[in-house]
């Protein structure tokens, strides 16, 4: 008869495992000092047969169970033992820098793992990245070196951070290289802008074959770099939205402009770049500065490509709206910094200084405002600092009048503060404008008159202020606004931008009407605008019908209304009746009302902060499948020919020294190139 074997611990808390005639057991708790207490599991080789002994036919059966037991995770090797009580919380101690770390249950091991990885200033280096490989569940030794990869991030490195090519033949580079991964070979500065241009002609190839497929035209802006030789050169950018009512962003061309730059070297450098990107027949519209060269070039375009154009290119100039709103406050800035000249001098005193910064911070916390590394002044020729700094200003008022007082320096009177927040209040709207016109990822066709009547409206509450600076201000602002935007002027308006604020869905026909009441004085007059804008519409409707026909879209408007659904009949022949008659109900409707009415008699969606207008159209694409295919080109007008940050400044964009130095070809393929790979990281709002 077997004997059963006794288990090693007599406690009753002692637990008992059989695992393929092995006997796990796990003690509890085995002792207990100095508030220190230890886990451990005994593991045990034990041989031990079970038998039934009530069993009536006398027979044994054994059972086996098995139970997997607890695996620890790999950071607690970084870790002693013994877990320490302190305050009755168990906690982890680091092997290296003896920091105590939390260790219950729930507290999970994310920390420790964070711990060893990032924190622990004594872990060695070979430790620490062995352990990061395994925590990222890379182990080195599984780790699989691809060279053609490594060499495609360093081509992007180059590009993205405009490194010289000079530093890849650095010493200390290559050595950095070795160190990570020692049979990766670092070329030299020829190969590695070789491998560039090579990366650069295959991405413009396959942009190229992208904008030659795409069913929309394409909208194009200009605009002029400087380098630091002062040479000049244009780049263009193309605007577009795909099939998939995608807004895409590509420059395409940086060519240099011969000097001087009249309208006919804009416009050959400007019809070499179409013809090299075969655009010639897809233009919708140009969008440039106010410049009476561009103007001229633009003028000369549209002559050489009357019969490629929409309507002649009779909507082809696009002025760039927010260089219009740059030359507004750019008038107005000379009468703000006049008014503001002693906040300027104190901001400017005090930020010279590393003692007065901490003498003003300390008057800023007594007073329970944040403390400053450094105070906002406000740069030439760049107005949005000066709102920036009049904003920072009126913050912290209280402080800089008790700085003044204490140090004998000039404070502004309490007039000249109610000024400044006049100021700041004026410059807000236009910096609100300014950024809405300049967002390159959204639309922003349709938000063109909406802008005109906010700055419109800025500016007639201004008139009627009592202070006689700011009189003035709206004064000397509504010349140059009704210059370019004033809507009893011929050819003021783009009525391209006009018909894309009807192709917004929150908008229509009704915002038209808003809009033309505010501005015309006359109700007649109004009506007559209106009219002509939709008119217009029209016609441009009939053109994309055309080429919808051609490329056997339906032009057959589809209402939710008028679709057969076929329910509620179980007869056969019934539901096929009501079916034919749903059409036929349906065709005679069309007969008398097209697309573009139901779209304009249907009621306005909702405006809301997240609504999409491209998402909205292309739900909507097969209810309006012409008007689909109009918001293409209307929407993807640009009111902006820059980016926000370069729209508040009177200056250009300035190529830095390394760029300048290198030639037109490559300087061109390294500006796209980092424009085609890399997305800004800040998305824009507009909508």
């Amino acid at each position: 008869m077997d004997h059963q074997r006794k288990p090693i611990f007599a406690s009753g808390h002692a637990k008992r495992f059989a695992m393929k005639n092995t006997l796990f057991f796990e003690a509890d708790l085995l002792s207990v000092r100095q508030r220190k207490i230890t886990f451990s599991l005994v593991v045990g080789l034990l041989n031990m047969s079970t038998h039934n002994s009530e069993s009536s036919t006398g027979n044994s059966s054994s059972h086996e169970l098995s139970l997997q037991p607890r695996k620890r995770a790999k950071v607690w090797e970084h870790f002693e033992q013994e877990l320490v009580m302190v305050d009755g919380v168990p906690k982890a101690q680091c092997k290296y820098c003896r920091l105590m770390l939390t260790a219950t249950r729930k507290s999970g091991t994310s920390h420790l793992i964070n711990h060893v990885c990032d924190s622990c200033p004594l872990v060695e280096v070979e430790v620490r990245n062995r352990f990061i490989a395994i925590a990222r569940k890379q182990p080195v030794e599984n780790f699989v070196f691809y060279p053609r990869r490594s060499e495609e991030l360093m081509i992007k490195f180059f590009i993205h951070d405009e490194i010289p090519f000079r530093k890849i033949e650095d010493p200390y580079f290559a050595e950095w290289m070795e160190s990570m991964q020692p049979t990766f070979k670092v070329v030299g500065r020829q190969t590695i802008r070789d491998k560039i241009y090579t990366c650069y002609i295959r991405m413009k190839q396959e942009l190229h074959d992208e904008l030659q497929n795409i069913d929309s035209r394409v909208c194009l802006t200009s605009d002029m770099w400087t380098s630091n030789q002062n040479l000049r050169y244009m780049v263009v950018t193309a605007h577009y939205i795909d099939a998939e009512f995608s807004l895409k962003k590509k420059i395409i061309s940086l060519k240099p402009v011969k000097y001087p730059h009249t309208s006919f070297a804009i416009e050959e450098a400007m019809m070499r770049c179409l013809t090299d990107w075969g655009l010639r027949g897809k233009l919708f519209t140009l969008t440039l500065d106010n410049a009476s060269n561009n103007t001229a070039a633009c003028e000369e375009m549209v002559k050489n490509q009357k019969n490629e154009l929409l309507f002649e290119g009779r909507h082809f100039h696009v002025r760039c709206c927010a260089h219009i709103l740059n030359l507004l406050v750019q008038d107005g800035m000379r009468l703000i910094r006049g008014a503001i000249h002693k906040i300027h001098e104190l901001l400017k005193y005090i930020e010279n200084s590393a003692s007065r910064i901490q003498a003003f911070n300390s008057i800023a916390n007594s007073s329970c405002l944040c403390s400053k590394f450094g105070l906002t002044v406000d740069v030439p020729n760049r107005w949005n600092t000066t709102f920036k700094m009049v904003l920072e200003a009126l913050v912290y008022r209280a402080v800089l009048n008790s700085y003044a007082n204490e140090n004998g320096e000039v404070a502004p009177s309490d007039e000249e503060w109610l000024t400044a927040e006049s100021i700041c209040e004026f410059l807000k709207a236009f910096e609100e404008a300014t950024r809405l016109v300049s967002a390159d990822r959204k639309p922003t066709a349709h938000s063109f008159l909406h802008l005109v009547l906010c700055i419109r409206h800025a500016l007639s509450d201004f008139d009627s202020q009592t202070t006689s600076i700011l009189t003035q201000l709206a004064s000397a602002m509504h010349m140059k606004f009704a210059k370019y935007w004033d809507e009893k002027l011929p050819n003021n308006f783009n009525l391209a931008l006009v018909i894309s604020t009807v192709l917004d869905p929150r908008r229509k026909r009704d915002y038209l009407e808003f809009f033309y009441a505010k501005v015309s004085p006359n109700m007649n007059e109004a009506e007559t605008k209106v009219d002509s804008v939709i008119e217009w519409m029209k016609s441009y409707f009939r053109v994309y019908e055309g080429i919808a026909r051609r490329r056997g879209v339906s032009c057959l408007s589809h209402s939710g209304q008028g679709e057969a659904s076929g329910v509620g009949s179980p007869v056969l022949g019934k539901r096929k009746l009501d079916q034919e008659f749903a059409i036929f109900k349906s065709n005679r409707t069309r007969l008398h009302k097209s697309e573009i009415e139901t779209y304009l008699e249907e009621v306005c969606e909702d405006d809301s902060k997240d609504f999409d207008v491209l998402a909205w159209w292309k739900r909507n694409a097969k209810r309006f499948p012409v008007l689909a295919i109009m918001t293409w080109d209307f929407l993807a007008i640009p009111l902006s020919i820059v980016p926000s940050e370069s729209a508040f400044s009177c200056g250009g964009r300035i190529l830095g020294d390394t760029r300048s130095s290198l030639t037109p070809d490559m300087l061109e393929a390294l500006v796209c190139a980092k424009d085609w790979l890399f997305k800004p990281k800040k998305q824009d709002q507009s909508t």
